[in-house]
């Protein structure tokens, strides 16, 4: 059964080769609508259509008809007439453009009634916007270019010219007009094309990348301008490049014009590069940055995407001048950073990836898209780091604390050593005041010499603490970097970080001899050097110095020069240091008659080791 469609006098779909047909051999009286259907009376339809679609038309469906009104028709052949049909619809096609309606839409393509056998098709890309607002029943001005490997026509929505003559050929190269060829061989410098006549197009302008394509070309119909034309030496040039060129500049002016900053549209990735990759828009192209891509770090696009892939992106930025496109994929996702306030919190121990190093200190990638800053500074308790390097490189896995968070600036500062526990924290009780430690001199300046305590605290040995005998003009006089040394506490203040050392306290001398000797209750020999408020200080031996309580019943009185003349004091220390020595009978002392410089006995009544300290009484 034959149904032509048809809305008013103008038949738009069904039986569409059979349109010509009707027109030359039919009248519209002989067209009957049935039920808001139209149908052609079998006897009328021709036999070479029915032969050619396989149709059958069952006669009890509308009335019969006359047999001689069935006779009238024409006996005719087959391919006569389907190659007259042929020849007039390219013929029409050729004379004007044509109004296709859209009766169907695929996920790449648009495809349209044009009133020929055979549909004809537009890629969705040829429309505004993809093609997202076409719909079934919509018409456009179409051109025939060709026809493409499933046998559909391919359609152009500028006009194109079907040359016949000479003045046709001289009227499109006028006018710049699009025109239609046939490709007919691959020639020495390009093709030789059939436009009506032989065309030469070279191999620049025939859109081809290659030989392979060129060949390709061999036989198929192409749209293309005249670019030189002369009829007196029949030499026709043709330019296929510069419709496709011209194409895809009204393509690329219509998306511009369409989109905005802001929009979120479909892509494919049509090629990447190592700073991003280039994305079709349908007709042109943005370019999605690598650092766009996501919100963790990206070395490598091609780790993340492939060509070919459909995105989904927001359009960034548009430069009207440069007509640049810059688009984000990671835009389309939650920011890490809405919710850091929440997540991580001052003093929490974190384990992250060094993202990379700088000057001044190394990035951490705690999350994708969330970094944070380990600074030089608090990279070692141990010793001064100049460059990350010295202790880390990227890649490295690493735990480390939160010391600060500022989510308005998106800063998150880090500190490894932290991590690590601080030494310092129970120096007070490691290393007490007055207690002796050991460790190898870390380094030497001018004024001391830093020892090393414990991994991550240092003392200070002052130069005037390192030796007891002699005065140094500089500490490596004495000690050396990287000697091991002992050295006495003498304060430490944990906010300074600081540790005061001594090594000369360490030192034995005259006294340190005097106290080990010597016990509570000796009789020892001494010579008063001075008095104060009843007390009195007496000298034992060579730095060896007690005080002994005098009272008032016995004043020391200073001496004085008399008949006796002046005391020979050369010989007293050894003279102390003999009797001390050799136990010799002390000197009775005479209270009546003490003085600055008398030697007597005194009787020890309390040592003591730590303070240093001898307290004496008279024998």
């Amino acid at each position: 059964m034959l149904i032509v469609i048809a809305m008013g006098e103008e038949i738009l779909t069904g039986g569409a080769c059979l349109r010509p047909w009707l027109r030359r051999h039919q009248p519209l009286a002989q067209i009957e609508t049935i039920e808001g259907e139209v149908f052609l009376r079998p006897q009328h339809v021709p036999k070479w259509y029915i032969a050619m679609e396989n149709t059958n038309l069952p006669e009890t469906l509308l009335p019969a008809v006359p047999t001689s009104e069935a006779t009238t028709e024409p006996t005719e052949s087959f391919g006569e007439l389907l190659s007259q049909f042929e020849q007039s619809q390219k013929t029409e096609a050729g004379a004007k453009q044509l109004e296709g309606t859209v009766v169907s839409i695929s996920a790449d393509s648009v495809y349209l009634d044009i009133g020929f056998k055979t549909e004809g098709v537009l890629l969705r890309s040829s429309f505004s916007d993809n093609a997202s607002g076409v719909v079934q029943g919509d018409k456009f001005p179409v051109s025939v270019k060709g026809r493409n490997a499933e046998g559909y026509y391919e359609l152009s929505r500028l006009k194109i010219a079907q040359p016949t003559d000479w003045s046709s050929l001289e009227e499109a190269f006028a006018q710049k007009s699009a025109i239609v060829g046939t490709v007919t061989a691959v020639v020495k410098g390009g093709l030789s094309v059939d436009v009506g006549v032989r065309a030469f197009m070279p191999a620049s302008r025939s859109g081809a990348r290659d030989a392979g394509e060129m060949e390709k070309l061999v036989g198929q119909e192409i749209t293309c301008r005249i670019i030189k034309l002369d009829a007196a030496e029949e030499d026709v040039v043709v330019d296929r490049r510069v419709i496709a060129e011209e194409e895809q500049r009204s393509l690329e002016q219509s998306r511009y014009s369409e989109l905005k900053e802001g929009d979120v549209v479909k892509g494919q990735v049509r090629s990447i590069t190592s700073y991003g990759a280039f994305v079709d828009l349908g007709g042109i192209d943005g370019l999605l940055h690598v650092s766009d891509i996501s919100w963790s770090r990206v070395n490598n696009p091609e780790e993340v995407l492939s060509a070919g892939q459909q995105l989904q992106v927001k359009v960034l930025k548009i430069d009207p001048e440069s007509r640049r496109i810059s688009l984000g994929l990671k835009q389309l996702q939650a920011h890490p950073w809405d919710v850091v306030a929440e997540k991580y919190k001052i003093g929490q121990r974190v384990t992250g990836t060094v993202a990379r190093l700088m000057d001044f200190g190394a990035f951490v990638e705690l999350e994708p898209g969330i970094e944070g800053l380990i600074h030089v500074s608090e990279m070692s308790w141990v010793k001064k780091v100049r460059k990350p390097s010295d202790l880390l490189k990227e890649g490295d896995t690493v735990d480390a604390v939160i010391l600060s968070v500022n989510q308005d600036e998106r800063r998150l500062s880090l500190g490894l050593k932290q991590a690590l526990g601080d030494p310092w924290a129970d120096v007070l009780q490691r290393f007490p005041v007055g207690s002796t430690i050991e460790g190898p001199v870390t380094r030497l300046m001018k004024f001391g010499a830093f020892v090393q305590l414990t991994e991550g605290v240092e003392g200070l040995v002052h130069i005037s603490e390192i030796s007891a005998d002699r005065h140094l003009n500089h500490p490596q006089d004495a000690v050396k970097t990287g000697e091991v040394v002992k050295a006495q506490v003498l304060a430490i203040d944990t906010e300074k970080r600081q540790v005061k050392l001594s090594m000369k306290q360490l030192i034995p001398t005259g006294l340190d001899e005097y106290l080990v000797e010597h016990h509570e209750g000796d009789i020892v020999s001494g010579r008063i050097v001075d008095q104060a408020s009843g007390l009195a200080t007496v000298e034992l031996g060579e730095g060896v110095r007690a005080t002994c309580q005098i009272g008032a019943s016995a004043p020391v009185v200073a001496e004085t020069k008399s008949n006796e003349g002046k005391p020979d004091l050369t010989s007293l220390t050894s003279l102390l240091k003999a009797r001390w020595k050799g136990n010799s009978a002390p000197v009775a002392p005479q209270p009546e008659s003490l003085r600055i410089g008398q030697v007597c006995s005194f009787r020890i009544v309390k040592l003591d080791p730590g303070a240093k300290s001898i307290e004496l009484t008279l024998a």
